[in-house]
């Protein structure tokens, strides 16, 4: 039995520390793929000038001032945690090498948490209200025919829910993250970090015999543009995958100019992975008894994700 003393603690704190950030080197979180990382420095983020995607113009006369639009989108920080405890005794019998996997663990789900977090808000894109009051994912997001907002808006579609088709399956989503903000964003307040309790006069000695240590963060998810992201509720099929595609590259931004949206990605649940890849990687494909190429094939990446 090792007795408990400043050198066997000192070794705990290296061996949880080495372990954790081990970890989070081989961990390849989703969300990044989806989502922009926005440092935070208070309680809440405002994103006043989401709505506002202004273009290039001839410059003839004066410059044309494009007033950022206050929308009052805000994103609101929120605290998570997870807490391990090691057993008092286990170190004392020198037997704490048993929680390297417990350490390991940690770290990955501290790494993936923000996948969590950002895949929960896509998915309530239906029923969750973004920068123009619609729900993330709607048919009446307003866009307006002039450049300076004095026309009457038309409502744009992000989304297909065809009904009594038969499609039972969960939605899948079309998204560009080829531009420097994604469709979603993750606000990031405080990153991941690792915290000890391994002092014997720790509280959590006293009462409950364990020496403890745990990692927690500060952030929260949010969205960005609507019009960077196209969600199905109808099959996964090639038509419908084309369908959306050419939606998306229609979409104009306010004055009817487009906003050369670039399809890139499809985000499926597990469910439907066979199904995208499929689509997406087979040379060839039969249309209407007729075997020609695969013209989805490359289109966009696949990322399926286990949360959806």
């Amino acid at each position: 039995m090792a007795a408990i003393n400043s050198a066997v603690l000192q070794g705990l704190r290296t061996m949880v520390r080495s372990e954790f950030q081990n970890a989070l080197a081989n961990v390849d979180p989703l969300y990044l793929k989806v989502a922009s990382v926005v440092p935070s420095n208070t309680k809440s983020n405002t994103y006043g000038w989401l709505g506002s995607m202004p273009s290039f113009r001839e410059w003839i006369g004066d410059r044309v001032i494009n007033s950022i639009k206050e929308h009052g989108y805000s994103i609101t920080n929120r605290t998570f945690e997870n807490t391990i405890g090691i057993s008092r005794d286990d170190v004392e019998d020198d037997t704490v090498g048993t929680y390297k996997p417990m350490v390991q663990m940690l770290a990955q789900e501290g790494q993936e948490f923000p996948d969590d977090l950002v895949f929960e808000m896509l998915a309530a894109g239906f029923t969750t209200a973004c920068y123009d009051g619609q729900n993330f994912f709607d048919t009446d997001h307003p866009v307006n025919p002039k450049h300076d907002g004095t026309g009457v808006d038309v409502s744009v579609a992000n989304m297909v829910d065809e009904t009594g088709t038969g499609y039972t399956g969960e939605p899948w989503f079309l998204l560009d993250t080829t531009r420097p903000l994604k469709p979603l964003i993750f606000q990031e307040r405080r990153k991941l970090d690792l915290n000890t309790l391994f002092n014997p006069t720790d509280p959590a000695v006293w009462t409950a015999n364990e020496f403890q240590f745990g990692a927690d963060m500060r952030c929260e998810a949010g969205f960005g543009f609507w019009q960077m992201a196209f969600a199905n509720k109808r099959d996964l099929n090639a038509d419908n995958l084309w369908d959306a595609i050419e939606k998306m590259k229609a979409f104009t931004r306010d004055g009817g100019k487009k906003l050369k949206i670039r399809p890139s990605l499809l985000v499926v649940p597990a469910s439907l992975e066979k199904t995208a890849t499929k689509l997406l990687t087979r040379e060839l494909v039969n249309e209407d008894g007729t075997t020609v190429e695969n013209e989805l094939k490359g289109k966009v990446e696949l990322l399926v994700v286990p949360q959806l």
